[in-house]
């Protein structure tokens, strides 16, 4: 049986019971909060990347890189999985239970959107790429981390996980092409 899977009844009960302390208004804005945190995230690598298709467009690419356009509608529906499987685990959980879950979740934020500064602000393709395996690692833990609390909540994380591989591919693939401006 996969790890999370069974849930004791204590376990059941105490998920149950928070459930049912926690009004559905303070859920709702709970989910907000948990998407706001995800899209300033994204906003702060929006600001970072204003200037991102032109520099993009001049770079030579693999055959294999998506055009420009694909990005920005990839990482909303990114961002919208990943606020939602962070509420999802503090809405079962609360944050006393699941501060590690959640601060993986909040710090993998951050390196999320330092990617874009360091490879569209300041050019640096070695270091965008450590930067991008260091995010795909704390991805991966945060993954662990979320299905020891939610199954479902760690399977929306895998779209992400599946496109920062990617995207940590492309990253290699662009930077060795353009060493010369990255």
């Amino acid at each position: 049986m996969p790890a999370g899977a069974a849930l004791n009844s204590t376990t059941k009960l105490k998920m149950v019971g928070r459930m049912s302390k926690v009004s559905a208004s303070h859920q709702v804005m709970g989910l907000f909060a948990w998407l706001i945190l995800s899209f300033t995230a994204a906003a702060t690598g929006a600001v970072a990347s204003s200037d991102a298709g032109a520099f993009y467009e001049q770079l030579a690419r693999p055959r294999w890189a998506p055009p420009g356009w694909l990005f920005a509608p990839v990482w909303t529906v990114l961002y919208v999985l990943m606020g939602t499987a962070a509420w999802l685990v503090w809405r079962l959980h609360g944050f006393k239970q699941a501060r590690v879950a959640l601060a993986l979740f909040v710090i993998q934020l951050a390196a999320n959107a330092l990617w874009t500064w360091v490879f569209f602000v300041w050019h640096q393709g070695a270091l965008a790429f450590a930067e991008i395996v260091l995010l795909w690692c704390l991805i991966a833990a945060t993954i662990a981390s979320f299905r020891k609390f939610s199954n479902v909540a760690a399977a929306l994380l895998l779209p992400y996980f599946a496109w920062v591989t990617f995207a940590s591919a492309l990253t290699f693939a662009t930077w060795r092409l353009n060493s010369h401006l990255l």
